[in-house]
């Protein structure tokens, strides 16, 4: 009985999730209400908040899910590939191809995410989960990769990998062309000079330079 309870309960969540996503993208978060959701899904406004205690609430689940979806398009592309500059292609890659159906509401949602105070902006102690998650993509980008690599750099490159990846998500936003082929050229072309920056960095000429960068981070950081 409780089985059959909690996948009714999931089933209910997603239908949820689903309504709410379709109505951002329709008529945009400001303009949806909780009230319209709920009616849109087919519950009582009391039990969409008994799931969901906001619409902030319904977008964080909306990054805890594309965090998964993200996670498992990469599962074998991290399985199988040993280079560096090939693994952090293909996780870049994979975001955009599965953040496609969600980039009409990425387009109008950015405005509330791009607020630094907003408990939706990634950077947020909200968003604290789908982050740390995303950071462990690239953890995993790093740990796989036979490149050789300055050991503190190595340490703090997943982090910084993410931070990267941020700056992909703003440049994606506003990518118009078709099949976002811009931000599949930006892929291209900041790819290798990341991956050649990160190959350079174990020479004995470099590794200051890279202790001082690693310094700077720390610093900014705090």
């Amino acid at each position: 009985m409780s089985e059959a309870r909690n996948r009714g309960s999931e089933s209910t969540r997603e239908v949820i999730v689903e309504t709410a996503l379709r109505l951002f993208r329709e008529r945009g978060f400001d303009a949806t209400t909780m009230r319209a959701i709920a009616a849109e899904a087919g519950v009582s406004v009391g039990n969409a908040y008994y799931y969901f205690e906001s619409k902030e609430a319904l977008i964080q689940a909306y990054y805890d899910r594309a965090q998964t979806e993200h996670e498992a398009a990469c599962r074998d592309l991290l399985a199988t590939e040993s280079s560096f500059a090939a693994r952090l292609s293909g996780v870049l890659r994979e975001w955009v191809r599965v953040s496609e159906p969600y980039h009409e509401f990425a387009v109008k949602f950015f405005k509330h995410a791009a607020e630094p105070t907003n408990p939706l902006s990634p950077f947020s102690a909200q968003s604290s989960p789908a982050r740390e998650a995303g950071i462990a993509i690239y953890r995993q980008v790093v740990e796989g990769a036979r490149d050789r690599m300055n050991s503190e750099l190595r340490e703090e490159l997943p982090e910084l990998l993410w931070l990267l990846s941020m700056g992909m998500v703003l440049f994606w936003v506003h990518d118009t062309s078709p099949g976002c082929v811009r931000t599949h050229r930006l892929i291209d072309v900041t790819v290798p000079l990341v991956d050649r920056l990160v190959g350079l960095s174990h020479l004995p000429g470099l590794r200051g330079i890279t202790k001082d960068f690693i310094a700077a981070v720390h610093e900014l950081r705090a």
